[in-house]
């Protein structure tokens, strides 16, 4: 089962390595990770989509929960919460195929960021079942590169903060 945790974590040098290292030696894979500062400079939010049952979930929490500079770790998959991947995606664009492309980045409402004599660079973001279908898309136009961020996710309405 796909699970999403959020963890909030000290903002300082390491914090990702000696996370990232627990997944490591306790034999958890990371599906996905996005790490950014929160609204507090001191904070910063970790992402983790990972799958396993709740008692392979239950074991991560409580492994994340013993380091030291991980303040909170909550599973969000029950909740009600909102969700995105954000993506560039640089995609072989002759100029006989720009309006066919065009309407396709429409279509997702994606964005345009670069174009070249040969290809365009878009920008898509959304749930990662739309960014996984904006990617089938381009195949027949020829993906060059592709670069994601990750998901991010914040529960919908009002929760508790931050232990103060």
């Amino acid at each position: 089962m796909r699970h999403v945790l959020s963890a909030l974590v000290q903002n300082q040098p390491g914090v990702l390595a000696h996370v990232a290292g627990m997944f490591h030696t306790r034999g958890f894979n990371i599906d996905s990770l996005a790490v950014g500062e929160t609204e507090r400079h001191d904070l910063s939010r970790m992402t983790f989509v990972v799958h396993g049952d709740e008692a392979q979930v239950a074991q991560i929490r409580k492994q994340l929960d013993k380091i030291i500079t991980v303040v909170q770790v909550v599973d969000i998959s029950s909740e009600d919460f909102v969700e995105r991947d954000l993506m560039l995606i640089k995609v072989c664009c002759p100029a006989e195929k720009r309006a066919e492309i065009a309407l396709l980045v429409e279509t997702f409402r994606g964005r345009t960021v670069d174009i070249q004599h040969d290809n365009v660079i878009v920008e898509v973001s959304g749930t990662e079942g739309k960014v996984e279908s904006f990617i089938d898309l381009m195949r027949p136009y020829g993906i060059l590169e592709l670069a994601r961020t990750g998901r991010i996710a914040l529960v919908r309405g009002h929760t508790k903060g931050i232990a103060e």
